[in-house]
C-alpha cells in the first residue's frame, strides 16, 4: 500500500476517467491540494473498469497528458464530461488534448503505439492485489479508503490522516 515519502505523505487515487463517481471525487482532490499545496503528494493510479469500454484508452491518454507535463487538467477535462467519452471514445480524448493545447497528434499515436499500456496495467493489477474493486478508492498511509460506494467522510479522514503525519514529521 501507499506509504509516505520521508518528506511528505502520498495519497494514491484509484480512478478510472469514464466513472462519474471519480468526477465527484475531483471537488475532494481540490480541496485537499488547495489545503495542503505540496505537502500531500497525490498520485493518479488507473483502475478501469470493464464496465466502461473507453477506461483503459482514457487511462493512457491520461498517461500520454502526463508526458506532456498536464496531467490534472486533462483528468479533470475528461471527467467532467464522462457521457461525451462514452459517446465519442478516442476521438473525445485526442479532442480533449487539442483543447488544452497538448500535441493531440502525439497522443493519438500513444492510444495507437500503446506506449503507455504498461503503466495503466501495473495501476491496475497492484489495485486488484490490495483489493481495490472500485473506483475511486483512496489509499493513504496504509489506510484503504472505498469511495465507490460513499464518498462521504472520506476527505475529513485523509485530512485526518495528513495532519497527523504532518504533525509527527513537523
Amino acid at each position: 500500500m501507499s506509504q509516505a515519502t520521508p518528506d511528505r505523505p502520498v495519497l494514491d487515487v484509484w480512478c478510472e476517467l469514464q466513472c462519474p463517481d471519480c468526477h465527484t471525487a475531483m471537488e475532494d482532490l481540490t480541496a485537499l491540494r488547495a489545503r495542503y499545496g505540496d505537502s500531500l503528494e497525490i498520485r493518479l493510479r488507473h483502475f478501469p473498469l470493464e464496465k466502461h469500454p473507453h477506461a483503459h484508452a482514457a487511462a493512457q491518454a491520461a498517461e500520454e497528458a502526463a508526458a506532456q507535463g498536464q496531467l490534472w487538467p486533462y483528468v479533470e477535462a475528461v471527467l467532467s464530461r464522462t457521457g461525451e467519452l462514452r459517446r465519442r471514445g478516442t476521438e473525445f480524448l485526442v479532442a480533449v488534448a487539442g483543447e488544452l493545447g497538448l500535441d493531440a497528434e502525439e497522443l493519438d499515436t500513444a492510444l495507437v503505439d500503446g506506449r503507455h499500456i504498461l503503466i495503466v496495467d501495473a495501476d491496475q493489477a497492484e489495485g486488484q492485489a490490495i483489493g481495490v474493486t472500485g473506483t475511486p478508492t483512496y489509499v493513504i498511509g496504509g489506510e484503504r479508503l472505498d469511495g465507490g460506494v460513499s464518498q462521504k467522510g472520506l476527505r475529513e479522514r485523509i485530512q485526518q490522516i495528513v495532519d497527523e503525519w504532518l504533525e509527527n514529521t513537523g
